[in-house]
This record gives structure tokens, sequence and C-alpha cells, in this order.
């Protein structure tokens, strides 16, 4: 907040026009940290309950790294995602400490662990989708999440699923990520009592049409209980379970 914004609001308390309270609430809302090509949105954990995240495909490693030690400063976990291994070098000669998962293409940083609390499973159909599955499972564990990963059990070779149903059944969000033409997410839809948060992939041949056989399959589900995020959007399907997570904790503590 600008200095001229700030003395404004302290006016305001003062004269009794708006409460103590109603100022922290715009402190929050407007506070952000300016950079030449960024605005950082730093107030938005307070808000939201998360921080912001870095999306790296775009960004050059001189504003990753900007933008990166602008939320260290903050005190906030900082998640990178997109980042190929040629950039996250770059990033790391800049800002050491940002920690670089190839399998995921993420990078991560946090001021002190996170508690894990709940759980949320990751199932893919096939080897090939374990990239999106990652980057599911990384950003969940930041945001404070226990993860179990279930990895190749499609349709296939259905006894594979089967084989992990129990495990799969005790967490409180299952992410099922699968391509070709996604029929994983049906399958899965119809056996468990939790939502499911069904991720298309990109992975298969001519007809897969780089996701959206699987997004539109996903979409015409006939098993309830299922909502679809975008073609290969690990980070928004954990997004997403994490917040249905952790409200089925703060429930379950009540």
């Amino acid at each position: 907040m600008k200095q001229a914004e700030l003395l404004n609001n302290l006016k305001k308390v003062a004269a009794h026009e708006i409460t103590p309270q109603q100022a922290a609430e715009k402190l929050s809302e407007i506070d952000f940290t300016e950079l030449n090509y960024a605005k950082i949105d730093t107030a938005r954990k307070k808000r939201t309950g998360y921080p912001e995240v870095i999306y790296g495909a775009g960004k050059t490693p001189e504003q990753i790294s900007g933008i990166a030690t602008a939320l260290k400063k903050q005190g906030q976990p900082v998640l990178v995602t997109r980042v190929t291994p040629e950039k996250a070098t770059k990033v790391q000669e800049k800002v050491s400490d940002l920690n670089y998962n190839s399998t995921a293409q993420v990078m991560i940083w946090e001021p002190q662990p996170a508690t894990h609390i709940g759980e949320i499973a990751i199932v893919t159909a096939g080897t090939s989708d374990i990239q999106v599955a990652e980057e599911a499972a990384v950003t969940a564990e930041l945001f404070g999440n226990q993860v179990t990963r279930i990895y190749d059990v499609g349709v296939a070779g259905i006894q594979r699923l089967f084989a992990k149903l129990t495990v799969i059944r005790q967490a409180k969000v299952i992410i099922v990520i699968a391509g070709m033409e996604g029929a994983l997410v049906s399958v899965v839809g119809g056996l468990v009592d939790q939502p499911v948060i069904a991720v298309p992939t990109s992975i298969g041949y001519g007809s897969n049409l780089n996701g959206m056989t699987p997004l539109l399959g996903m979409l015409n589900s006939c098993s309830a209980g299922i909502s679809v995020v975008n073609i290969d959007n690990g980070f928004g399907a954990a997004y997403n379970a994490s917040m249905i997570n952790h409200l089925a904790s703060k429930e379950a503590a009540r």
C-alpha cells in the first residue's frame, strides 16, 4: 500500500469513519508488491488461505527469480509451475534454495515444513500421466495435504485398480488423471463415495486431439460426483482437492 493510502485510512480510523477491523481489511485487499514486470499479490494468502503461485511458462528466469524473492521476503511459500530443466538451472543461479522437481517440472520453497492433514489420493491411468500427477502431488503437499500416489491402474488392466481400491477409498478426495479416452474417471467415480476431480491429459494418439477426447469424455461421464479441470492441469486439481480436504478437516474438528 502506498504511503498516502495508508495515511488516509489511518485518518479515517482516527475520525471514527471506519473501524480498525475495516482498515485492516482494506490493507489486505490492496496489499501487493510492485516490480517493473509484475504486481505480486502478497495479500492473497490472507484472503484465500493460499499464496500466489508463479506460472513459469512464458516468464524469463529473471522474472521468476524476482517474483520468488519477493514472496520469500514476505515469508510465503513459493511454488513455480511449468519450469523446464534449462530454465530451472538459470533460476537457481539467482535463487539457490528453490528446489526443483524435474518430474513435476515445478520449483518450491517452504519457509517451514507444512503440517500435512487429511489425505488426497492421486490416481493415474498410465505411467505417461505421471508428470501431470506429480504437479498435482507436489502442489497438494506444499499446501499441507497428505498424498497417496496410485499410478498406472488404467482400464486396459482394470484388475490393477481393484487391487488398490481399499487404499483409494481411505482418501477424503480423489484426483484421477487419464489420457487416451479418459475412461478411468467414470470407473473410479462409480466405485467410491468421495468427490472425484478429473484431469484429462494430452497423452494419446492422434484422435486424443491433445486431450480434447478425454476432456469431453470426462465432462460427459455418467458417474456422479465428478468435477473436471482443464487439460494437463494437475495444479488446478490439487488446489481444489486441497480446499475440499481442509474444509472436511475443519468440520471434523468442530
